[in-house]
């Protein structure tokens, strides 16, 4: 009899769940949309992400395969947005809508978060902005002090959904700390949050690796939807969650994910401190560290200016490379990682022609990513071996055979990279794998696997060089 995993995944607009089999086939999947206001990006309501959530589930487990025995299904986790938080009363009752990890108003709070964390933390994450759940937990505070008397607990978005399955809402997950303020090298909340920042003990969750289980699904749960109570395992953040549906999850390999904007996640022996504060460090659960970093770069500059003849342009773009020309496809004003530069502005050559511009703004990219990439290897000491890669760049052959000649390493795009199956991966990396690097070698698949062409490598180098060299020139490095 096989085995099977439920994977959700509750992103900022909708959610998705898939049901995996113990080697990450998927055996049923639905999404949906939840219905939003025009504050979605400050405030979202906790209840239509658990309405929703039980719909899909529902849907999923109605129409199941004969085949497959509801029995044989083990264990559910969860991968929500990094920095998401909502209060809880004494009922585990939401006291305030989740607030949400894209809400600017905590600009002035997270200053004092980060100014508070550097004074006392010597090896840690200090880049508090308004973005961090500490941040959003302090402004709440400020902002609803008649509140504060029934705050008994704060949590994090897949803690929420976590605990509607379990009923247990005290215990979340290295991952989802991070940018609340707990010290994952000490493994304790730091002094600071209660003493300068005004949090009590008592609202503070206590932490475990990522895959832990922590309950069982409720009896009600389990009856409505005629399973056994499956094991219920701790939440995720949604890039990490990412990061093990790529397949990087083992020391030297790294995740970039090209969508709108540029993110690499991978796996380092030892913790990276960036004192630049580009990169952050999560706790792998196995004794690893995970850091990573975004950058405002990504794919973009193609829906905005190539979209409607991509295709085209893509097979043109396999008779050009290398170009030796020098293109920065940055769309938005400043940069946040490889390089800090708040007066950053993209590049391009003059007077070319469409398709030239298309390649070299392919190469472009690919020279931000090995920057990216050189900066880890120079912070940790440790060696980029492979990159796993996802996103909707991640599907032109043209690119990742440009990427993986300037990278120098080989690149494997995985046939399901989705925060879903991450989840699904979480949860079964304990409750029936014996580690996360076991359930990960065994639910991910490579769909495609690119090796550096290394004719085509000594012709980037030069370009390469030339690229980092007009950075310097504008003041950028």
């Amino acid at each position: 009899m096989d085995t099977y995993f439920f994977g959700l995944d509750v992103g900022t607009q909708g959610a998705r769940a898939v049901l995996v089999d113990k080697l990450g086939n998927i055996v049923g999947s639905e999404s949906v949309k939840f219905d939003l206001d025009e504050k979605f990006r400050e405030e979202q309501s906790p209840a239509i992400w658990w309405r929703d959530c039980t719909a899909i589930m529902t849907k999923i487990l109605a129409e199941l395969p004969q085949a497959i025995d509801r029995k044989a299904i083990r264990a559910i986790s969860v991968t929500s947005t990094s920095g998401t938080v909502i209060p809880l009363d004494r009922n585990n009752l939401p006291l305030h809508d989740a607030i949400m990890y894209s809400d600017g108003r905590s600009v002035k709070q997270g200053e004092r978060c980060m100014q508070a964390a550097k004074e006392v933390v010597q090896h840690g994450y200090t880049g508090f902005n308004s973005s961090s759940g500490i941040s959003k937990m302090l402004w709440y505070v400020e902002n609803y002090p008649e509140k504060v008397k029934d705050i008994a607990l704060w949590i994090h978005a897949s803690d929420y959904i976590v605990g509607k399955l379990s009923g247990h809402y005290h215990v979340t997950d290295y991952t989802n700390v991070l940018k609340s303020g707990y010290d994952l090298n000490a493994l304790e909340w730091p002094a600071y949050i209660v003493d300068v920042l005004g949090m009590k003990p008592e609202w503070l969750q206590k932490v475990v690796p990522s895959g832990t289980v922590i309950g069982k699904l409720s009896e009600d749960l389990a009856t409505a939807w005629q399973l056994p109570r499956i094991d219920v395992v701790v939440g995720m953040t949604d890039g990490c969650a990412t990061q093990m549906a790529s397949g990087a999850v083992n020391p030297g390999e790294w995740n970039t994910t090209i969508g709108t904007t540029l993110v690499i996640k991978g796996v380092t022996r030892s913790q990276v401190i960036d004192p630049l504060g580009r990169l952050y460090s999560h706790r792998h659960p196995e004794g690893h560290w995970m850091p990573g970093g975004a950058s405002n770069t990504g794919a973009d500059w193609i829906s905005l200016d190539f979209q409607a003849d991509f295709q085209e342009l893509t097979e043109q773009a396999a008779t050009l490379i290398p170009t030796g020309l020098l293109a920065w496809p940055l769309k938005h004003n400043g940069e946040r990682y490889p390089i800090m530069a708040p007066q950053a502005r993209g590049f391009e050559p003059e007077a070319v022609s469409r398709e030239l511009l298309f390649a070299a703004n392919l190469e472009g990219v690919a020279f931000i990513e090995r920057l990216a990439y050189e900066i880890i290897e120079e912070l940790s000491g440790e060696k980029v071996t492979a990159v796993f890669t996802a996103g909707g760049g991640s599907n032109s052959q043209v690119w990742l055979r440009i990427r993986s000649a300037v990278l120098k390493v080989p690149i494997f795009k995985c046939k399901e990279a989705t925060g879903a199956l991450g989840a699904a991966i979480m949860a079964a990396s304990y409750s029936y794998y014996g580690s996360l690097q076991e359930a990960a070698s065994k639910m991910t698949h490579k769909e495609m696997q690119v090796f550096p062409d290394m004719e085509l490598a000594d012709s980037y180098e030069g370009q390469y060089q030339q690229f980092k060299y007009k950075l310097k020139q504008l003041g950028y490095i």
